[in-house]
């Protein structure tokens, strides 16, 4: 009797509790979270170490699902929709461009928030299911089935210019692997100034630990020399 009669409670005509929309909630709430934590914690986390971009992307999801949710009776759910992705689609955080892939994770919690929240009763809760899992799957295999090794780049400023010559390749590669304890897979020689007997190289190499290290070549440049080896 006390539980029907909270039930029909209303507070400023708002109903206190419906529960077949409030179990709902629930229901789409913890779907939507445990495929976030998956992509987010145990996928691109693992990856990165971006603590910064994990605090993000988990609360973009909460406020992204909660306000789709509790409206999507908005009459127009397409467009509500599609304004959600023009608006997060162009975040731009005021000391740096957000990166491609960081983007692309942006994208992936957006569309997963909107999916488990806007669906409507049309679609079953199999589909949800098999919706979640395909996007959580796609994100394990693209992280550890088949980019195991992502190559990155460092661009440096180089002092032996006698190594820079193409028949001193090897020994260029043996002192750059010295140097910087790295593995590396292609040298590009770029900008040769004799007046300073310095060049531009740019080294590719795979980062062992799966991380990316895309260092932007106009604004990074480590400069190595015989006094500091480690600098790169």
């Amino acid at each position: 009797m006390m539980l029907h009669t909270l039930l029909d409670i209303k507070l400023l005509g708002i109903d206190m509790i419906q529960t077949s929309d409030f179990l709902e909630l629930l229901l789409r709430f913890t779907l939507n979270m445990v495929a976030i934590v998956i992509i987010i914690r145990y996928l691109y986390y693992t990856s990165t170490r971006r603590k910064d971009y994990l605090f993000t992307y988990i609360l973009i999801s909460i406020t992204v699902f909660l306000l789709c949710f509790l409206l999507e009776n908005v009459k127009l759910q397409l467009g509500f929709a599609l304004g959600l992705f023009a608006i997060f689609g162009i975040i731009r955080y005021r000391t740096t461009t957000i990166p491609i892939r960081e983007m692309t994770y942006l994208f992936v919690v957006i569309a997963l928030s909107v999916i488990n929240a806007l669906a409507n009763k049309q679609i079953s809760y199999a589909e949800l299911l098999f919706s979640n899992f395909i996007i959580v799957f796609a994100c394990y295999g693209f992280e550890k089935l088949w980019l195991l090794k992502h190559r990155s780049r460092k661009t440096i400023v180089y002092e032996k210019i006698e190594n820079v010559h193409p028949a001193h390749y090897d020994a260029l590669k043996q002192d750059l692997e010295e140097r910087t304890g790295l593995s590396i897979e292609k040298i590009e020689v770029g900008n040769i100034d004799f007046l300073r007997d310095t060049a531009r190289i740019r080294i590719y190499y795979y980062e062992p630990d799966n991380e990316i290290n895309e260092a932007n070549d106009e604004n990074e440049v480590n400069r190595v020399n015989s006094n500091n080896d480690n600098n790169i």
